[in-house]
């Protein structure tokens, strides 16, 4: 399980990206930050609080500390100290407002981290939005490699020395690109979809039992990866079992579970002779033509079935005058 996000990370990771200065508390930076949206207190300064959530970042613009400025300071530490809380991870003023008073006795008195930044309250929002949605994003990861073929990442999966590596070099020979191989990186993107990536210690490197580990941008060219794909679809590689029943119509969907996202996923078994490299670039395709809404092995179907329609009507029709 990784270690949460917290107020820490975000200063030394993006403090420069968001020009953020510390005004207040080194000392209580490891608060975490547990949800990605960001409150302006807006009309909670004025005693309306259906709407706060004491679990986000707090950001104070121009708006919130003009008003504050213009109202007494007995009636601006009462609105503050009923917006504010201990729960809060951090205050945050925008374009290098200096903060009131109150403000700052007040986070003092919370332990809340009282941080400002140069930008706008808009440009902040919406920065520190995409930055701790990437950050607090489900993550999980898998063994396999992750390649791109024809626009779709497939994830590759299977046992040990099944190929999933050398099949990945057949699909990079062929135009296909690399992700990573070996160990996947999977974060959930908005809720609706998966992308992976691999550590940035096996980046862009591949291994072939009997060769060693190779270079794949240095082999092939900067053309032949990328640092990350959605997964679409997923293909595990089995040994050939002779006792084993494969669907040979491929009219059953099969999905695979990653962080509550539903993955396509096919199954292709491995023996000397199939060209499995050919084998995963039709797989793709035909997936592809499925997003697309054809589907052969269902037209297949209902043609068989029209077809046995019509000879058993023509059967009882023989019959009938004979």
């Amino acid at each position: 399980m990784k270690d949460p996000f917290s107020i820490k990370d975000l200063f030394s990771k993006h403090g420069s990206e968001l020009d953020l200065e510390l005004v207040w508390g080194t000392d209580h930076l490891n608060r975490p930050i547990n949800v990605p949206e960001i409150q302006r207190p807006g009309l909670s300064l004025t005693g309306y609080f259906k709407g706060n959530t004491i679990k986000r970042i707090h950001l104070f613009g121009r708006a919130e500390i003009g008003y504050l400025r213009e109202l007494k300071s007995k009636v601006r530490t009462e609105r503050l100290k009923a917006v504010l809380s201990k729960q809060i991870p951090a205050v945050i003023v925008s374009r290098k407002l200096r903060p009131i008073k109150e403000l700052l006795e007040i986070c003092k008195l919370l332990k809340i981290p009282l941080l400002r930044s140069s930008f706008r309250s808009m440009q902040l929002l919406n920065q520190m939005t995409v930055i701790l949605s990437d950050a607090l994003a489900p993550t999980t990861s898998c063994h396999g490699t992750l390649v791109e073929a024809f626009g779709i990442g497939v994830l590759i999966q299977g046992g040990s020395s099944v190929g999933k590596s050398e099949a990945a070099l057949g699909l990079i020979e062929r135009g296909h690109r690399l992700i990573t191989d070996d160990v996947v990186k999977i974060k959930k993107r908005e809720g609706t979809y998966l992308e992976g990536t691999g550590p940035e210690l096996t980046r862009h490197l591949i291994e072939i039992r009997g060769i060693g580990i190779i270079n794949v941008a240095h082999l092939y060219g900067a053309i032949c990866i990328s640092e990350a794909r959605n997964i679409d679809m997923i293909i595990k590689l089995e040994e050939w079992d002779d006792s084993h029943f494969y669907d040979r119509v491929g009219l059953e969907e099969n999905y695979y579970d990653f962080l509550g996202i539903k993955v396509p996923y096919y199954m292709l078994p491995v023996k000397p002779g199939r060209d499995i490299v050919l084998l995963l670039e039709t797989t793709v395709l035909n997936h592809r033509l499925k997003q697309m809404g054809y589907n052969s092995a269902k037209e297949f179907n209902v043609k068989l079935l029209d077809e046995i329609s019509k000879r058993r009507k023509r059967t009882l029709e023989t019959h009938m005058h004979s």
